[in-house]
């Protein structure tokens, strides 16, 4: 939104995206995993073959690091650990007898089940009184009963991933607040990329957004808030759908621009692309050595695998995503 007060009403999601298409019932009326229905055993094979050197690079971003767990602003915080039982414990006198002289070390954790490198649930946002596929949207109180993230977790996900360095082919560290892209922008850096986006690619996205995150002081970093990304359009949306994407991997917090500048509309993309589409979200990935490797050896395409925590009713889970070269 510009810095200058904004004279028309903004519409509600359901009126941007009134006349947008829907997978609903595309793969039955009861399933829960949308476009990934897309990845078979084709798709795994077609990963497979981009394998060339053996290089594997995991994708998530270590939770509880000293400079912060970058999480959407509201009320998700960073994750606290703790320890249970160490040497201490033993030292005072606390430790539990075992037979023989054996000691362990023991912890927890408290997070949000988004506040790491994680899958959304095609559940998980909505607009109206329906979620993905067209289940109520009651169905999501005291746990997502429907499209939750176990169906997700239990099917994982295999296919040939590219990337897409947004960051270098706009010649930029790391893109700007609220700065966009669409889908041209993806097809044209990968021209230049010498890589081909093709039908039902996994798409992994560098902006370069969590570099900023790590090397900004928090303050500045959650300032008027609004992230880099996708912009919607019709002919986005169309093109997601005709290229039958099935996941969209970023390293930004919600992997679109916060606020679509036309529209003034909070997160379109969600409802456009998974609401409506099934098209599953993967955010807060690590993409920067990744980038800096595919750009020293020329190579954007590779066998992308990822499977989330298996947690039951679960809005999202953490993830540890797993490129092979």
């Amino acid at each position: 939104m510009s810095d200058t007060a904004r004279t028309t009403r903004v519409p509600t999601t359901t009126e941007l995206l009134e006349d947008q298409p829907k997978n609903w019932g595309k793969w039955g009326s009861d399933d829960e995993v949308g476009a990934l229905n897309y990845l078979g055993s084709r798709e795994a094979l077609a990963g497979v073959g981009e394998v060339r050197q053996g290089k594997t690079f995991t994708l998530q971003v270590q939770i509880g690091n000293p400079k912060g767990d970058p999480t959407f602003p509201g009320p998700r915080g960073p994750a606290r650990r703790v320890n249970i039982m160490d040497r201490g414990v033993y030292l005072g006198g606390a430790g539990p007898e075992v037979e023989g002289d054996a000691q362990f070390a023991d912890d927890m954790i408290i997070m949000y089940l988004q506040g790491s490198s994680q899958y959304d649930a095609l559940g998980h946002l909505w607009c109206g009184d329906q979620i993905y596929n067209g289940y109520p949207a009651e169905t999501t109180t005291g746990g997502m009963k429907k499209a939750s993230i176990l169906p997700i977790a239990e099917k994982g996900v295999v296919g040939r991933g590219v990337l897409i360095d947004m960051a270098r082919y706009r010649g930029k560290r790391w893109l700007d607040k609220g700065e966009t892209f669409d889908h041209t922008d993806l097809v044209a850096a990968a021209a230049q990329q010498g890589v081909e986006i093709r039908k039902r690619d996994i798409l992994l996205v560098h902006t370069g957004w969590l570099e900023y995150f790590y090397n900004t002081p928090r303050e500045k970093f959650y300032d008027n808030f609004n992230e880099p990304g996708l912009t919607y359009s019709p002919e986005l949306v169309a093109w997601f759908n005709d290229m039958e994407i099935p996941n969209l991997v970023t390293d930004t917090i919600a992997n679109e621009v916060t606020h679509d500048p036309v529209s003034g509309v909070w997160l379109p993309l969600h409802n456009a692309l998974m609401r409506n589409l099934g098209v599953t979200f993967a955010e807060i990935i690590a993409l920067h050595e990744l980038a800096e490797d595919c750009k020293d050896d020329g190579q954007y395409s590779f066998l992308y695998t990822a499977a989330p925590l298996k947690v039951v009713e679960g809005t999202g889970a953490p993830v540890n995503p797993i490129v092979i070269k």
